[in-house]
């Protein structure tokens, strides 16, 4: 049974609707594939956060994660909410700064800051920095002297927790490439080198201990690890610790059977464990913030592809046969399954009041296995359904690619009967908009041509 979500529903031409706007509708204006966002519920979720974090810890502040889910319009919706913005590059805060989001209520993070990266956030004067190496250190303290300007920064550190998620994207164990160790003392050399430096006002601490997390364990461990840390900190160097960032990592419900806690329980079980780790060590009450991506974006999208051959294979393991459904995206669109063996609900829009019948495996049209769901159940698929692929807003169109030439699709924002186009799809002209012929070779060809000619 599929369960739907934010405003998703079966409306009484049995196609899936949402946003109030007929998905197959959307398939037939836009065309497919189709990153497809609810705005009401990508808003919903903005105020969960926080409602929910400001009622359990005052001092506190929400920012989204823009790795999740970024273009200009999702950055003005965000400001609009009033969370923070999390980026993590340089193309990021870029698309943050030409959405007129509130400069002093974004974070620039990543490992590896490049120079430029680092001076554009210091010419606009970003709210923060992240800084993630000993490193990246000595550069940001040589740019700011250059620069004249004394940015905020946190520190982010590896608290050494084990999130027990998927390898790939499990970031605070002692075995990461994020931050500096807490446990062998790189993270206490980080404080040192940023305290030597006049430019640099160090507020605080940053971790992030993964994400599609299930459960809050991890997150309370790292509170408990990080406020201790700090304190001893605070104590040695005579710093005050103004803030902790404790990231994102909150999972969703791809599948049924997955439950994730909810966005209030979420922040109740962080906030009272902050609260009493602060207290147990004397750190008062510093600023508590928390960088959600895939828990405001996630459910609040999903994506339609149109069905193309439809193939029935035998299985010679056991006696039987596969449905192979093709369908017009695949890895390009969403190499997820790929990456992370990540799985997905799904229906068909067009008849979406149908119950399942068979047990199909849905693959892309690129020049690879390509498998987007290994063993789905639908209704018997024909040429020309639209499937709907739910819980795709986070992390989807951010990993897209142009892999086989592949032009990335549009996304359209879907409200009260709208929709709205905010990233167009891609044309083969853009593909070629970078691509540069030297002209010795331009040069050979036209003497090719010529010779084809018989000149």
């Amino acid at each position: 049974m599929v369960v739907l979500q934010g405003t998703q529903r079966v409306n009484n031409r049995g196609h899936l609707e949402v946003g109030g706007c007929d998905a197959t509708e959307l398939a037939a204006a836009f065309g497919t594939p189709l990153y497809v966002v609810d705005e009401v519920e990508l808003r919903r979720r903005c105020r969960r956060y926080r409602q929910a974090l400001h009622a359990s810890y005052s001092n506190s502040s929400v920012a989204f994660a823009g790795k999740a889910l970024l273009n200009l319009a999702i950055a003005r919706i965000v400001a609009e909410e009033n969370l923070e913005l999390d980026v993590a590059s340089g193309g990021e805060l870029y698309t943050a700064l030409q959405a007129g989001f509130p400069v002093q209520r974004i974070t620039l993070h990543g490992n590896f800051k490049l120079d430029e990266e680092l001076r554009l956030a210091l010419r606009h004067g970003v709210g923060r920095i992240g800084i993630d190496s000993l490193d990246e250190i000595e550069r940001l303290a040589r740019l700011s002297e250059e620069m004249h300007c004394s940015p905020r920064v946190t520190l982010r550190v590896a608290p050494g927790v084990d999130p027990h998620t998927h390898g790939k994207i499990s970031t605070g164990q002692d075995d990461t490439k994020f931050g500096l160790n807490i446990s062998n003392g790189a993270a206490r050399a980080g404080i040192q080198a940023i305290l030597r430096h006049p430019h640099l006002q160090l507020a605080g601490f940053h971790c992030h201990v993964g994400s599609q997390l299930l459960d809050t364990e991890a997150h309370e461990a790292a509170a408990d690890i990080v406020c201790r840390f700090a304190a001893s900190m605070q104590e040695r160097y005579g710093m005050r610790v103004q803030e902790i960032i404790l990231g994102g990592g909150l999972g969703i419900q791809y599948l049924p059977g997955q439950q994730p806690p909810s966005i209030e329980r979420f922040a109740d079980s962080i906030c009272d464990t902050f609260r009493r780790s602060c207290q147990n060590m004397g750190l008062g009450e510093p600023h508590l913030g928390v960088e959600p991506g895939r828990s405001i974006a996630g459910e609040a999208g999903l994506t339609l592809y149109t069905i193309g051959p439809v193939k029935r294979v035998p299985i010679r393991e056991v006696p039987g046969e596969r449905w192979y459904v093709a369908v017009d995206g695949g890895l390009s669109d969403n190499p997820r399954p790929l990456m992370y063996d990540a799985l997905y609900q799904t229906l068909l829009a067009n008849r979406a009041a149908e119950m399942p019948t068979i047990t199909v495996r849905v693959s892309g049209r690129h020049c690879e296995t390509d498998t987007l769901l290994p063993a789905v159940e639908l209704p018997e698929p024909h040429p020309g359904d639209i499937l709907a692929v739910l819980a795709t807003g986070a992390y989807n169109a951010s990993m897209a690619s142009n892999y086989n030439r592949f032009p990335r699709p549009a996304m359209v924002l879907a409200n009260e009967g709208n929709a709205e186009l905010i990233t167009r799809r891609e044309t083969f002209e853009d593909l070629l908009k970078l691509d540069l012929i030297p002209e010795r070779l331009r040069q050979k060809a036209i003497a090719s041509q010529g010779c084809d000619k018989g000149e």
